[in-house]
């Protein structure tokens, strides 16, 4: 399979902040490092299709997404994108199966099942519980799954592991490593613990 190809050109703006991006990469996970306000998480917004770059272009491994001299945006739903935020989002009223089957798509060749993610990330024990009372590794474990099981064609990981402590941290890093190791998902990980990046990245964009 060919390595997929990331090319994101765009100027963004949020208020008075504003940030030009430009990043070239095929590795199947990228980092994006810098400190807080650099514009990390705006970035992933933007490849998301949550906020709309003042002008660029996104292209990612040959879909183009955003661009702005050919008046393409393509709608967030759309996209195909995978997303899994610090602080899980999950539905405290409902159990874990029904967070993850809230908006879950068809599987198609080669994509997640529900067995698949429950295996991956050992979630067989947590399907009846509700989320209040989950650990806070277990919380984005079934984030994780639940951002796979969209099919997605990319996984955006906006600092993952950053309200843990660490040995929540250290007992989610594996699973991390696992989706990259057994699957052929490309990623984009925001983080700036240079330790975690080393252990999951094998490209790393520094904003800022």
């Amino acid at each position: 399979m060919s390595a997929p190809v990331h090319r994101i050109a765009v100027t963004l703006r949020r208020g008075t902040f504003e940030r030009s991006v430009s990043i070239a990469s095929d590795a199947r996970v990228l980092a994006l490092v810098g400190a807080s306000g650099s514009g990390k998480t705006s970035l992933l917004h933007a490849i998301a299709g949550l906020v709309r770059p003042l002008r660029g272009r996104i292209e990612i491994d040959g879909t183009t997404l955003f661009d702005a001299q050919r008046g393409i945006d393509v709608p967030a739903h759309r996209r195909r994108i995978g997303y899994v935020f610090q602080d899980g989002r999950l539905f405290p009223h409902l159990d874990v199966r029904a967070n993850l089957l809230y908006g879950a798509r068809t599987a198609t060749a080669g994509g997640f099942t529900l067995d698949d993610v429950t295996a991956l990330l050992a979630l067989a024990p947590l399907m009846a519980r509700r989320i209040t009372g989950l650990s806070g590794g277990e919380v984005q474990r079934i984030a994780l799954a639940r951002a796979l099981l969209t099919q997605p064609r990319l996984l955006l990981l906006d600092e993952p592991l950053s309200m843990l402590d660490l040995d929540r941290r250290e007992e989610l890093l594996p699973y991390l490593q696992r989706v990259r190791d057994e699957s052929a998902l490309p990623m984009i990980y925001v983080s700036h613990v240079a330790d975690e990046v080393a252990r999951i990245a094998q490209d790393v964009h520094r904003l800022g």
